[in-house]
């Protein structure tokens, strides 16, 4: 894979969580790319230059490299129980 390629992915990625608190959007980024980048788009971007990577782009990669476990940051699927209600951005 193209690593320049990767690395703007990554970076748009980073931009996209930007917004979120630091520790959250890091997360956000790592989550985002164990979740839907396939394995040689991940090793394109461990073997890419750093010095490209966004600081928010970097930590999250540094971070999936170590091993670290990040918690599923999707949660548009969190569905309510059978019991509850009025907590849909709809009521």
């Amino acid at each position: 894979m193209d690593e320049t390629k990767l690395v703007r992915m990554a970076n748009d990625i980073a931009r996209n969580f930007a917004a979120q608190r630091h520790e959250d959007a890091v997360a956000a980024v790592a989550d985002h790319i164990t979740m839907f980048w396939e394995p040689r788009m991940k090793a394109g971007l461990y073997a890419a230059d750093r010095k490209a990577l966004l600081p928010l782009a970097a930590e999250a990669v540094a971070l999936l490299e170590r091993g670290a476990k990040v918690p599923s940051q999707t949660r548009a699927t969190r569905f309510n129980a059978a019991d509850e209600s009025h907590r849909s951005d709809g009521a």
